[in-house]
């Protein structure tokens, strides 16, 4: 069996559509480095570990997912699949929480970025919601992950953004945003 998506980029989430009633969001991630893959499949639903919905991105890095419901709670995972159909195991689940409303006006986005300078730190940007505490979580495995920084109780809708000057002391380095 192929081996697990590894290079998923988790963090990467923009919003591309605000709709009355659902929201779009596309999804990004590193391609997988197995020679046998020959497509992605994204897993999604609103409780952990059951996957209501699959989508399939084909060969592509990128795939929307479409009529999210606003305020809700979504778990993530992906595979990828070889030729005869064959699916690696899932990806390390991710969790993600659809942003109720804009931020001033503006399309919320969930953003990572990294410095095109060698040595430059990596520096998450989000939305943050009244009354919620957010935590960035980071590891190189997506397997064994820790908390690298907490946020204050959030006492208005604004944009946080957090730089994590460790990262260049890592190769490579996978971050996720958990909202409490």
């Amino acid at each position: 069996m192929m081996q697990v998506i590894r290079s998923l980029i988790v963090a990467i989430f923009t919003i591309a559509g605000l709709k009355a009633s659902a929201v779009d969001v596309v999804l990004d991630w590193n391609s997988s480095s197995s020679t046998d893959a020959s497509g992605y499949y994204v897993y999604y639903g609103t409780t952990s570990g059951i996957y209501s919905y699959r989508v399939d991105a084909g060969s592509s890095t990128s795939v929307t997912l479409t009529n999210l419901i606003p305020g809700a709670t979504y778990y993530l995972a992906a595979t990828t699949y070889d030729s005869t159909g064959n699916q690696s195991a899932f990806s390390g689940e991710l969790s993600y929480v659809v942003p109720a409303s804009s931020i001033s006006g503006s399309t919320p986005t969930l953003t990572m970025t990294a410095s095109p300078n060698a040595g430059s730190p990596a520096s998450l940007q989000f939305p943050a919601q009244t009354g919620h505490w957010y935590e960035i979580q980071a590891t190189t495995d997506l397997v064994n992950w820790t908390s690298i920084w907490q946020s204050a109780v959030a006492t208005a809708d604004t944009s946080l953004q957090f730089t994590d000057p460790d990262s260049v002391s890592y190769s490579s380095r996978f971050y996720r945003l958990v909202t409490h």
